[in-house]
């Protein structure tokens, strides 16, 4: 018996998911293959932009770049989506591409180009000093063009530090995350028969997108049956502006990682 639970250390536990499903089937897998209930809650829907046209003109200019950062898987969709409608190769000769986390490095790879630089740390921050390393020092920035297809929203923390070192970069808008149409008394329903041991956020979209649609500042009453587990800092310092101040986040910014700071936090102690 003890030889099962190690094998499904997630077993008779209720996991909650906030992104869309069709973003999600990779930490869905994880979860179910370690017993866990997965409960699908999609507080955020991920569509196109309203406009174009940032994007469209540097597709068109694509050449002049001489790196491309994808931030997101959906970035990656979203970008290529429109690659092919424009009917544009990608990448362009001598041109690197920095993919920050492992899913995105993926979802790239599915479209057939291999990602130069994946930095071991998630963070801005990381990130920038991988491509600084890369490249070959500070100083070997200047000058350099930098595009990043990205969220509407987004932290702007990478592109400003790289404009301060002299690079030369355009943030473009490929995709969108909106508020879905939830009825706040199925949430409230979920939670109060479902009692989830944890629920999972992904984004700070996640976060503030459930508070509007429950119709409430503070989550802590709502959520107050479950483990709190955040993707990160941004994510988590989001949650703690609705309430939730007790989360948990990975040493490293990725599903796999989240998946198992949930394991080890739920794990009985004696098993630990």
């Amino acid at each position: 018996m003890k030889e099962a639970e190690n094998e499904k250390p997630l077993r008779g536990r209720t996991i909650v998911l906030t992104r869309p499903r069709a973003q999600s089937a990779e930490m869905t897998s994880l979860l179910e293959n370690l017993g866990a209930t997965v409960l699908h809650l999609s507080t955020i829907q991920i569509v196109e932009p309203t406009d174009w046209h940032g994007a469209d003109k540097a597709i068109e200019n694509l050449a002049r770049f001489n790196w491309v950062i994808f931030t997101s898987a959906n970035g990656v969709d979203f970008f290529f989506r429109r690659l092919i409608e424009k009917n544009r190769s990608f990448p362009s000769p001598g041109q690197a591409i920095c993919c920050i986390g492992p899913t995105t490095a993926k979802a790239l790879q599915k479209m057939g180009v291999t990602a130069d630089l994946i930095p071991e740390d998630s963070k801005a921050e990381g990130v920038l000093r991988a491509l600084i390393e890369r490249i070959g020092g500070e100083g070997r920035i200047h000058g350099l063009r930098f595009l990043i297809p990205r969220a509407r929203v987004a932290r702007d923390l990478l592109p400003d530090e790289l404009a301060r070192l002299g690079a030369r970069v355009e943030t473009v808008e490929v995709y969108q995350t909106i508020k879905p149409d939830l009825d706040s008394r199925e949430i409230e329903t979920l939670f109060r028969e479902k009692k989830p041991d944890a629920v999972a956020f992904t984004s700070s979209s996640a976060i503030s997108n459930l508070a509007a649609l429950a119709g409430a500042n503070d989550l802590s009453v709502l959520l107050r049956d479950s483990l709190i587990a955040c993707i990160g800092p941004v994510t988590a310092a989001t949650a703690a502006e609705y309430g939730l101040r007790d989360c948990i986040q990975p040493e490293f910014y990725n599903a796999r990682a989240l998946v198992d700071a949930i394991v080890q936090a739920l794990r009985p102690k004696a098993a630990q």
